[in-house]
């Protein structure tokens, strides 16, 4: 975080000073339990919590001053060193706006500069922007988000992180509505953006596939005519956006051969046995490279390109770019997570996040990778589809039976349709096992599981198949010796 007194932080927020003018705190938290000395505590509503009840704690910790909606006084009745807004998220986004345009200013006074690239999807965006990331750490000081930190608390957390020595700043974007990608924007006014697909994913929260298009859009929207525009040319509809962009497009694409204009390609595309991606890399202008990924599975080629398309606007070398590709594995978890157990049960967890289109990419690599083994696809609901959540359930579960995975597991009331799907498309007995808790699916594991399985998770994030999966990927244990050196809490 660049510094900015109590005083700057006011008057950036038109909030109502109640602290000493020149108080200059070194980093923002909203998490009481993060705050170091000299913190900025933001004091924001939650869904399960009120930051505000916690202004105490964090000014015990060591906090300098809080950025909070309304006045906290300690056990004295003496009102804690504040700054008063209507609203702290929307204050927070005014201080990370002016954060980047201090940087940007300050570099470009010294002739450097600043470039801020963000990336928006209905999948893929954490592995795209990891991979982005990793290719651009290596070329000069690059600030990137945290996990999945990508909505208006997790990118102006992202942003304060960054200071004076920033050349690269990577911004993930999500969003639940149309307006908000156009908000994180407006805040960040990235000189790339990067659209990845339109999935099905929230279709339910947008009010159709339709409206998570014209969301997505908002960034490229955004973008100035100095600016490039990534659009993935295997997606109709992102592709689509080059007429609402000012920027120059540079397109992306694993299957469009005839696809015109500056493309990124990977041609020559394979996997290996252990399901990895292996392709030349095509960028325009520059020799093809040989691009061989540790990440696991086909899809993953479209993020793999992505990353590289937006990195070659970035002005990074074809070479350079395809060795950071080679050697980057996954570097945020639960995102086809794999765990050899000793005792040959191979656990890939992908139980991260899930919509129809990465569900069956999921599947697609569990077949491929399973040939001569006995798979398990142990599945979850996928939430937020809306209308659509029983015919898409039904047809994943159809698709893993079409698939031949060897068993299913479907976990939740939620996810039942997909149990019945798969029933009703000839897969009987104990191939196909409905669990109401992942506690049963649990038990179920670890009593059937045998040396050669190969065994997915996946469903979405707050169904918590990925903490299922966490559990499985942990060696059997011993009866006898299980609760040695452990404690019952």
């Amino acid at each position: 975080m660049i510094a900015l007194t109590a005083a700057e932080i006011a008057e950036i927020t038109n909030g109502r000073l109640l602290a000493d003018p020149d108080v200059t705190p070194g980093s923002v938290v909203t998490d009481s339990r993060e705050v170091i000395n000299g913190s900025l505590y933001v004091a924001k509503p939650g869904e399960n919590a009120d930051g505000h009840a916690f202004v105490g704690v964090a000014f015990d910790q060591g906090a300098v001053l809080a950025l909070a909606e309304r006045e906290i006084a300690d056990d004295a009745g003496r009102i804690y060193p504040s700054v008063i807004v209507d609203d702290a998220v929307l204050a927070m986004g005014a201080l990370a706006a002016e954060q980047v345009r201090r940087i940007r200013a300050r570099r470009e006074a010294s002739g450097e500069q600043l470039t801020v690239i963000g990336i928006t999807g209905s999948a893929g965006k954490t592995t795209t922007k990891d991979l982005l990331a990793g290719i651009l750490s290596t070329e000069a000081n690059t600030v990137s988000p945290q996990g999945s930190y990508n909505g208006e608390v997790g990118v102006p957390l992202t942003v304060f992180q960054a200071g004076f020595d920033t050349r690269f700043l990577v911004i993930e974007m999500g969003a639940t509505g149309i307006g908000h990608i156009r908000y994180l924007a407006k805040m960040v006014a990235p000189e790339i953006g990067v659209v990845l697909g339109v999935g099905t994913a929230h279709a339910g929260e947008f009010g159709g596939v339709e409206n998570i298009a014209t969301a997505k859009g908002e960034l490229v929207e955004a973008l100035h005519s100095t600016g490039t525009a990534v659009l993935n040319l295997d997606d109709p509809r992102v592709a689509a956006m080059a007429e609402r962009t000012p920027a120059a497009v540079l397109g992306f694409s694993a299957r469009d051969a005839a696809a015109t204009g500056p493309v990124a390609r990977a041609q020559h595309l394979d996997t290996n046995a252990s399901g990895h991606p292996e392709f030349d890399l095509e960028l325009p202008g520059e020799p093809a490279v040989r691009v061989s990924s540790r990440l696991i599975g086909e899809h993953h080629v479209s993020n793999l390109l992505a990353a590289a398309a937006a990195a070659h606007a970035a002005g990074i070398p074809a070479a350079r770019i395809g060795a950071s590709l080679s050697s980057q594995s996954a570097a945020s978890r639960w995102r086809m997570e794999r765990t050899e157990r000793p005792d040959g049960v191979t656990v890939i967890n992908d139980a991260y996040n899930a919509n129809p289109e990465s569900m069956r990419a999921a599947l697609r690599t569990l077949a491929d990778l399973g040939q001569g083994r006995r798979t398990w696809a142990v599945l979850g609901a996928m939430l937020e589809l809306g209308e659509d959540s029983i015919r898409e359930h039904t047809a994943v579960g159809t698709q893993v039976v079409r698939l031949n995975i060897s068993r299913l597991v479907v976990v939740g009331r939620e996810a039942r349709s997909l149990y019945v799907s798969a029933v009703q498309e000839g897969s009987w007995g104990d191939e196909c096992i409905f669990a109401e808790t992942a506690d049963e699916a649990y038990d179920l594991l670890q009593a059937e599981l045998e040396p050669g399985d190969l065994v997915l998770f996946k469903s979405s994030n707050s169904v918590g198949l990925r903490h299922l999966g966490d559990r499985i990927a942990l060696p059997p244990q011993n009866p006898a010796t299980a609760n040695e050196g452990s404690e019952l809490l």
